[in-house]
């Protein structure tokens, strides 16, 4: 009987099981579509950047081109600007030759004129007056060419006047094009500017994500620190000294790091285009061995030793760069030994290639 009362007093509390697995159920739903639409719009963002690239690129090619039949275009109006001159300059000529022969063909008139009124009979009176209409007959032809010319001089200048206004008009068009063009590639530059902050803005969080993630699996070890946006182990961590082969206490550390870094790197946007850069430090003593003549090549050595013990962890080679900076790039101004400590190191950092 009282088993039976005590079952019954845990039946309602029972019921409640099959809501709270729906309503998880739904939540996981939920979170799978957000995730669904969030990958959804960092594939159409990157496609987008694309896009705009291409055309950003088709703009420059075109104002380019604008620009040289614009260069083109002005040097054609400044040679006909000159032609325009020199023809004016002619037509000056011209039109003084023709007022001339005109005044010398109105004196041969009047000469012409009293010669016939004190004419006589005499043949040097004839003579002189067939001599002086010769003369007005040449000065009249002289004239009429004259006036010929003028006449095709000014056509040539209404026509390099329409050449003038043709070229102009297109001056003006090719000025308007390229206002355009400049406005449209400032507001792409505005848009492609937006984009790439907003991906450093994101590979800063993932940044973020990768270093607090790193930390809780390495945990508060001595030698290891984040110095602003690195992540610095230092050398005696990994290496004995003067080697640049790893040694096996500092493997364990990197195991961490590279499964860090390939659960980070799978979250991160195809379309981002991100690194982690292996800086190797040395301190200032110098070294020269076979192997390491100075310790520019110690310290690129070393970088290069962890980056390929990276890549046999399945961190994507790619995505890794080794560099090495040699006594160069000191974090301690110091000379003594806690200084020379903190120089050796190797600092990782993951940026935007």
């Amino acid at each position: 009987m009282a088993l039976g009362s005590f079952q019954r007093s845990r039946r309602p509390s029972s019921d409640y099981w099959p809501g709270f697995v729906d309503a998880l159920s739904s939540l996981l739903l939920v979170i799978i579509f957000l995730l669904s639409m969030f990958a959804l719009a960092q594939f159409f963002l990157g496609q987008a950047l694309s896009g705009r690239d291409a055309e950003l690129a088709r703009l420059n090619n075109t104002i380019a081109e604008l620009e040289r039949a614009l260069s083109m275009e002005r040097e054609e109006a400044a040679d006909l600007r000159i032609s325009l001159q020199q023809l004016s300059a002619s037509l000056q000529i011209a039109n003084m030759n023709r007022e001339e022969l005109e005044a010398r063909a109105s004196q041969l008139e009047t000469m012409l004129a009293d010669a016939q009124a004190r004419a006589g009979d005499t043949e040097a009176q004839r003579a002189q007056i067939l001599a002086m209409q010769q003369s007005l007959t040449e000065q009249e032809a002289k004239a009429r060419a004259a006036t010929d010319e003028v006449t095709l001089l000014n056509q040539q200048l209404a026509a390099l006047r329409q050449q003038l206004a043709n070229l102009a008009a297109a001056l003006d068009a090719s000025e308007k094009r390229d206002k355009e063009q400049q406005a449209v590639i400032a507001d792409l530059g505005k848009r492609l500017n937006i984009a790439l902050a907003q991906k450093v803005q994101e590979l800063a969080s993932y940044r973020s994500e990768f270093f607090g993630e790193l930390r809780k699996a390495i945990g508060n070890q001595p030698g290891i620190r984040i110095v602003g946006d690195r992540f610095v182990i230092q050398s005696e961590v990994l290496f004995a000294s003067g080697a640049a082969t790893l040694n096996p206490a500092g493997l364990q550390e990197l195991d961490q790091m590279a499964a860090t870094l390939v659960a980070i790197g799978e979250k991160i946007p195809a379309n981002i285009p991100w690194v982690l850069r292996i800086d190797g430090h040395t301190d200032p003593v110098p070294i020269n061995t076979t192997a390491f003549p100075s310790n520019w090549e110690l310290s690129t050595a070393r970088a290069t030793s962890v980056v390929r013990y990276l890549v046999q962890q399945g961190v994507p080679p790619e995505r890794l760069a080794a560099t090495g900076f040699g006594e160069f790039q000191p974090i301690d101004a110091g000379t003594g030994p806690e200084a020379n400590r903190r120089n050796r190191r190797i600092e990782f950092k993951l940026t935007q290639r």
